[in-house]
Parts: C-alpha cells; sequence; structure tokens
C-alpha cells in the first residue's frame, strides 16, 4: 500500500513538473510553493516536529528566493561556469542551515534523500553541461 502512495505522489509530482515547464524548457521558479512542498516532504520523510518545518521552510524559502534571483541575475550569460559555483555555494550554505535544525540522525537522513535526487538527476550539481 505505501508502495502504490509513494508511486502515485511520484506520478502526481512528475506530471506537475512537466505541466509547470514553459516553452523555453525552463521550469517555473515559485519559492514559497517549492518551500512549502519540500517542507511538508520533509515533515514527512524526516519526521520534523513542527518547530523544525517551520524552520526548515524558513531556510528552504530564503535559498530559493536567492537562487531564483541569481538566475535572473546571470540568464543569458555565456559563462554557466559561474553560475554553477553560485549555485554550490548556495547550496553549501542552505545545507549549513538544515543542519542546525536537524539532529544528527535527521541529517544523516536529509543527505542520503539529497544523494538520492542527484543520481535520479544524473549526477550532482552542475552535472548537466
Amino acid at each position: 500500500m505505501k508502495r502504490l502512495v509513494f508511486l502515485f505522489v511520484v506520478v502526481l509530482l512528475g506530471t506537475t513538473m512537466t505541466m509547470a515547464q514553459n516553452r523555453g524548457g525552463q521550469r517555473q521558479f515559485d519559492p514559497e510553493t517549492m518551500a512549502k512542498r519540500q517542507t511538508e516532504q520533509f515533515k514527512t520523510d524526516l519526521k520534523l516536529n513542527d518547530t523544525q518545518a517551520e524552520k526548515m521552510e524558513k531556510v528552504l524559502l530564503a535559498s530559493y528566493k536567492e537562487m531564483g534571483a541569481a538566475r535572473q541575475e546571470m540568464s543569458g550569460e555565456e559563462d554557466r561556469s559561474k553560475m554553477r559555483e553560485k549555485m554550490t555555494a548556495m547550496r553549501a550554505d542552505q545545507e549549513k542551515e538544515i543542519k542546525k535544525i536537524l539532529t544528527d540522525e535527521q541529517f544523516e537522513k536529509y543527505q542520503k534523500i539529497m544523494e538520492e535526487r542527484r543520481s535520479r538527476r544524473g549526477g550532482g550539481p552542475g552535472a548537466r553541461q
């Protein structure tokens, strides 16, 4: 039953992501929606309490807004390596803040979840060239 529900959620998220693409192939970037969705997912996966979930959503929202601003600022630039470096640094900062919120056990599980996501995307940050 859990697998069926998980499969349904994956299909639903996949469909949502596909529909959210615009003509240029870029996904729509709504930091509030993304932060809420990610927080709910982490609340389930990491068994966050309400205080942790609230802090996590704030960190994610701030991080997503910062990344969105960086994408806007650097759109159209020829040198994608600068953007990749900037995003990698932002993700590292985000991870430091998240580590402060989570217990050691939760953070270890968080890292595993993020590694699985990277492997599904075909590599780590900047793997797509």
